[in-house]
């Protein structure tokens, strides 16, 4: 959780300066990210997400990198991903003050303590969800994750297009 903070804490930071040197507008940016989000959110809906962590993780346990799993693939890309950066980008891009930013840095920072707390309890709050209530918040977060993608694609075609 500590490196995936630093690694959002540097896009939330530089983020916006980032696509600048690119050359990507931040509508560009969130049509693309609103796509990405709801690729996501599509496999957490239709269970393709865990079928591909599961191969994420074995193909870094086979090749002998276990001493690095905090890394890869916990830190990244599982915590700090395509989707948490996009999303870190996304909204840092969104606020103009340096004030704004630190709030958000700090709402990463809550997010994070919850994680950790949750990867503390991990086991139990397995046991206690069971199969079912796995699928089902899985799912229930994914259509809410699909809905915010959805959000930043429509957000980055209004500002693209100034509609």
């Amino acid at each position: 959780t500590v490196i995936a903070f630093i690694i959002l804490t540097v896009f939330a930071i530089t983020g916006k300066c980032v696509l600048s040197v690119l050359g990507i507008s931040l509508p560009a940016f969130r049509i693309a990210g609103g796509f990405l989000l709801f690729f996501i959110a599509f496999e957490m809906v239709f269970e393709k997400r865990q079928e591909r962590k599961e191969k994420a993780t074995v193909i870094a346990i086979t090749k002998d990198h276990i001493h690095n799993l905090a890394v890869f693939p916990l830190a990244i890309p599982l915590i700090s991903g395509p989707g948490s950066i996009s999303a870190t980008i996304l909204l840092s891009g969104s606020f103009s003050s340096t004030v704004d930013r630190i709030e958000l840095i700090v709402v990463i920072a809550v997010c994070l303590l919850v994680l950790f707390a949750s990867l503390v309890v991990a086991e139990r709050i397995d046991r206690f969800l069971g199969v079912t209530g796995r699928a089902i918040l899985t799912r229930l977060l994914g259509v809410i994750l699909a809905a915010l993608a959805v959000q930043f694609v429509v957000d980055g075609v209004r500002s693209a297009f100034s509609i």
